[in-house]
């Protein structure tokens, strides 16, 4: 039987891909206590980085608001897996850390999370509101515009 999450992630029209396994010597996720903490998480579906360049160059704020987005799934993908399934188990997302690839003069990095914090409210409602970093970065992992890392606390 799905649960409440799994619910509204299907009235979201959002379906889960299956977790990126970690490409460099890290795992996905790490439980210590109630927490857990997620690996850094990109724009990747299907395989494929989406939404590579800089913001502020080659990527508008939209894009990079739906880059930010898509880090979110697979953010609750891989907590899915640590969970054994059962996202009805978060407590709270405790905070996210943001970092946009970013050209020197681009300074809305909070706009661009704001794709990833959104997403997390819309998922897990109250329990979706969280603190966070949005900070800008020179270069992330194969171009890609934005990574998302975050700590949840689960039950």
């Amino acid at each position: 039987m799905a649960g409440q999450i799994d619910a509204r992630l299907e009235k979201l029209g959002i379906a889960l891909p299956e977790p990126a396994a970690p490409v460099a010597n890290y795992v996905a996720t790490v439980r210590t206590g109630n927490l857990i903490f997620v690996s850094g998480q990109v724009p990747i579906e299907g395989g494929q980085f989406k939404y590579v360049g800089k913001l502020g160059a080659d990527v508008s704020l939209e894009a990079g608001q739906a880059a930010a987005r898509l880090c979110g799934i697979n953010i609750i993908a891989q907590l899915k897996r640590a969970l054994d399934g059962d996202l009805d188990r978060v407590v709270r997302v405790v905070k996210l850390g943001g970092f946009v690839n970013s050209a020197p003069d681009f300074a809305q990095q909070p706009q661009v999370i704001n794709g990833v914090s959104d997403l997390m409210v819309e998922v897990f409602g109250d329990k979706g509101r969280h603190a966070r970093a949005a900070v800008s970065a020179g270069a992330l992992p194969a171009g890609v515009s934005v990574e998302v890392d975050a700590v949840v606390e689960v039950a």
